[in-house]
């Protein structure tokens, strides 16, 4: 009696673990990019999604992002593109995304969430998205959303919409197409979900990929950007008050990407979107060994141009921006992050602008370790870094 009672017990136990291992805030096991080993077809997924039909005020985006205060990407994930189907979200080693992981960014101090999803892969030939897909990003958006969270949601590592004359028809048809059915199912959503048309629009492989742009590529980036918007607000409803985040070529802080953006006129609810991961060699290089910043020498002084910029550009014409990417990847250097990120995010507070940290889950190895938070236990591997961004809001 005494040993089948102890059998019952372990198989419980067993079936308890094996549970914890395909969800967050339940595997201490990190994989090589930083997550967990994903659940296959094993995940769990509502069948169906609640209809929200709220009210959204009429406020325009220089007000709006005063409530915002500091925010947390959820990178690699709804935007990995390495399986089809809803499996595609654990493809590039991050575990299944669960409101756990959400609650514990919150909990941290964070009140809004960038969801980067890619969707190319998940349309089909008629350009119609995956009904699984789209149920599976919006469960992702409600985690947040249902958490009185702000929520940004986009289009990212799509591999369409290169900004050329020679294609521009065909990707401002599929432009339309996918947020016209965004749009449409997130219709009855506030002001705290936010739709940002591009990530990082660029004439990929080329020498002008990551330089500010050429003429070309700024121009229709400009033209997509104003099809977003049209598409956006033609879906009337919410859609016509909704906060709409615009990038210049590339999202890029280059001054020559960021005076070359054109804002919609007569739209007082648009947003630039900037990604600046600065300074470079610190933030972003592959040199390991630049890992020092003080914000009293020369270190600091691409921050505080930027933020020069943002706010000659945009913040003084009555423009409201959203830092949507930002972050240092680690060099063993927590401490110093941590400084950093109170420095980086005083000098945008002082001038409005709210950051987001772009995390990929990733911690290990020599890849871009961004990673900051432990998605299997929902803790902060580098409380400092936390610690360091919060107080840069004081």
């Amino acid at each position: 009696m005494k040993i089948k009672m102890f059998g019952k017990i372990c198989s419980a136990i067993l079936a308890s673990l094996l549970i914890l291992s395909f969800s967050g805030c339940g595997n201490n096991e990190n994989t090589e990019n930083g997550g967990t080993q994903d659940g296959g077809n094993d995940r769990e997924q509502s069948s169906s999604v609640a209809v929200v039909n709220d009210e959204i005020r009429d406020i325009p985006s220089t007000e709006l992002v005063k409530e915002i205060k500091i925010g947390w990407s959820l990178g690699n994930t709804l935007d990995s593109t390495g399986r089809s189907g809803v499996d595609s979200e654990t493809s590039w080693g991050n575990i299944v995304t669960t409101k756990e992981m959400i609650t514990a960014v919150k909990d941290a101090g964070f009140n809004i969430i960038r969801i980067p999803t890619t969707w190319g892969i998940h349309m089909d030939e008629n350009n119609i998205v995956d009904e699984a897909w789209m149920n599976r990003v919006q469960e992702v958006v409600d985690y947040a959303y249902s958490q009185d969270m702000f929520v940004i949601l986009n289009i990212h590592h799509e591999e369409w919409h290169d900004p050329y004359y020679e294609t521009e028809a065909e990707s401002t048809e599929k432009l339309k197409a996918l947020w016209t059915q965004i749009g449409t199912r997130f219709a009855g959503y506030d002001e705290k979900l936010i739709f940002e048309g591009l990530n990082e629009p660029r004439k990929r492989n080329t020498p002008f990929e990551w330089n500010g742009g050429d003429d070309e590529g700024k121009e229709v980036v400009n033209n997509f950007n104003a099809t977003f918007v049209e598409t956006v607000r033609g879906l009337g409803g919410n859609n016509a008050k909704r906060h709409l985040m615009i990038p210049g070529y590339a999202a890029s802080s280059a001054d020559s990407a960021l005076k070359a953006i054109k804002i919609p006129e007569g739209d007082d609810k648009i947003i630039v979107s900037v990604h600046a991961y600065t300074p470079y060699a610190f933030a972003l290089s592959d040199d390991l060994t630049a890992r020092s910043f003080s914000p009293d020498d020369t270190s600091a002084n691409d921050i505080i141009y930027l933020m020069d910029s943002l706010k000659t550009n945009f913040i003084d014409k009555g423009t409201p921006v959203i830092i949507g990417e930002f972050g240092a990847r680690s060099k063993a250097n927590e401490e110093i992050r941590g400084e950093w990120a109170t420095f980086y995010v005083s000098q945008a507070k002082a001038i409005g602008v709210p950051c987001l940290w772009w995390d990929n889950g990733a911690f290990t190895g020599t890849g871009e370790n961004f990673g900051i938070l432990n998605r299997s236990t929902c803790t902060w591997e580098y409380p400092l870094v936390v610690e360091g961004l919060m107080k840069g809001l004081e």
